[in-house]
């Protein structure tokens, strides 16, 4: 069952940018549709709501910026999921090795050792090899979607570390913290854009059913991941979360038509190389 719960957790996000995208053509923008998505996950989770409505009241700093951090992580995803090549987008995202070592180091003191700096350097030779273009100059995102990509897995990378400090907070006190955070965020920016209430009333029938189905998918698979993260090994559970981008390969390759090219594919190996090493290095710390 932890393993189950884990690779369905990979399962739902290697695909959930395709049904965002269906949203988007159907006139429900990626901002909206997260914001809606997320509060249909906190209305299907308000059964918990009496277990943990006191600790969402004394969350304090830590637990603050686990909510933010973790609300970008959400957030961001989904925009650059939706207006970049999915791969690059994912691949950009599982940076996050990289900056949970050095979050850990800023945060937390935890120092770095032999496994840490080969995390950081096949991270970084997949980086530039995947985005190295010799007439832009530096090796560096083409786009805004792979800039928000990028950031998005640093927000993924803090919520973890933070998420150390947070041990006095429940697993669905952390989960309804995240939901808010996500819906705070994007209705933050829909603010920003203006005209919410229009665009909320334009969204037909069929949008809403899918938006519906979202949510209770989101909600679900929350609690089947911290399920199994609290009972499967860091570096087992970093194996299988990377089947996610082997999900979205080949949806995206089914569904989009994006082909990875060979350099690509380079760069690809050596993120998921850093990645999977990433295990080994807590499997090291706890030695």
């Amino acid at each position: 069952m932890p393993v189950a719960g884990l690779l369905s957790g990979a399962l739902v996000w290697g695909m959930i940018w395709y049904p965002f995208r269906e949203l988007e053509i159907a006139g429900v923008d990626g901002a909206l549709a997260t914001l809606l998505t997320y509060l249909l996950a906190l209305a299907s989770g308000l059964f918990l709501l009496p277990r943990v409505w006191r600790e969402l009241f004394r969350v304090g700093w830590w637990g603050t910026l686990l909510v933010l951090s973790a609300g970008w992580t959400n957030f961001g995803y989904v925009l650059a999921i939706l207006d970049g090549e999915v791969m690059r987008v994912l691949l950009l995202f599982y940076l996050a090795p990289v900056w949970t070592i050095l979050f850990s180091y800023w945060l937390l003191g935890e120092r770095l050792n032999r496994y840490g700096y080969a995390i950081i350097f096949l991270s970084f030779s997949g980086a530039m090899v995947m985005l190295w273009e010799p007439q832009l100059g530096m090796p560096l995102p083409n786009n805004s979607a792979e800039w928000i990509g990028l950031s998005a897995g640093m927000g993924f990378a803090l919520s973890n570390v933070v998420a150390r400090r947070c041990a006095h907070l429940s697993v669905e006190t952390k989960s309804f913290g995240i939901w808010i955070g996500t819906a705070l965020l994007s209705l933050l920016y829909l603010l920003y854009q203006g005209g919410l209430a229009d665009r909320v009333a334009a969204v037909d029938g069929d949008s809403w059913l899918l938006l519906v189905l979202l949510g209770i998918v989101l909600c679900a698979v929350s609690f089947a991941v911290q399920y199994g993260i609290a009972r499967v090994p860091a570096n087992r559970a970093i194996v299988l979360f990377l089947s996610e981008l082997v999900v979205a390969a080949i949806v995206s390759y089914f569904l989009a038509g994006e082909a990875m090219q060979l350099r690509e594919w380079v760069g690809a190996a050596l993120i998921v190389s850093a990645s999977l090493m990433s295990g080994r290095l807590y499997a090291a710390e706890k030695d």
